[in-house]
């Protein structure tokens, strides 16, 4: 049988071409970078959408209640002053964010329009005065100084003795137009350093 071996070598070579390399191939150099920018998240401005990140109930970035402003923090005094004994400190990070410092120390920070920053419990600019009342069932209320009711303040009732606490405006709408964290009695000073 002479056609034997050309039988034999063509299924060797139809075995052989169905055959797979099982060893792993590995990426070029260009093949990896441009695994890398096509993974990589896309980080929006919080100019154009707030991105809601909780804040932190003893400061924000690097300023911390109680202690006084770093040297080369970003956060700087905003402005004309009233005095040198309370500053307003604001950041281009977060232009509706300002921090009071009184003593030489940060005793409050506010909130003040919506960057998407809101408490541990979702609360946050906007957020309406049931669900911070749901959120925070033991805040005393008091009448706005300035604002027709429905406008009132909501407060930690454990904001002494050094403890920090929160302090929520509701506007004349119902919602939270302000959000302040800080201590007594800077906490609860309505015109801030005026």
């Amino acid at each position: 049988m002479k056609s034997t071996p050309l039988i034999l070598l063509s299924i060797a070579l139809l075995t052989l071409g169905g055959c797979k390399d099982d060893a792993p191939t590995h990426p070029t150099a260009s093949e990896i970078g441009r695994s890398i920018e096509t993974k990589a998240p896309t980080v929006t401005s919080s100019a154009t959408a707030p991105v809601a990140a909780p804040l932190a109930p003893d400061g924000i970035d690097d300023l911390t209640l109680g202690q006084p402003v770093p040297r080369n923090s970003v956060w700087k005094a905003a402005g004309a002053q009233v005095s040198d004994a309370c500053m307003t400190y604001s950041s281009p990070k977060h232009p509706e964010i300002y921090a009071m410092v009184e003593g030489g120390k940060v005793q409050r920070i506010t909130v003040k329009g919506n960057e998407g920053f809101k408490t541990a419990e979702g609360i946050g600019i906007g957020s309406t005065e049931a669900a911070v009342r749901k959120a925070y069932l033991t805040f005393a209320e008091e009448p706005h100084k300035y604002a027709d009711a429905p406008a009132k303040y909501l407060t930690s009732p454990d904001a002494k003795d050094g403890k920090p606490g929160l302090r929520f405006e509701i506007g004349g709408d119902g919602t939270v137009h302000m959000i302040h964290f800080g201590l007594r009695p800077a906490l609860e000073y309505v015109e801030g350093c005026a």
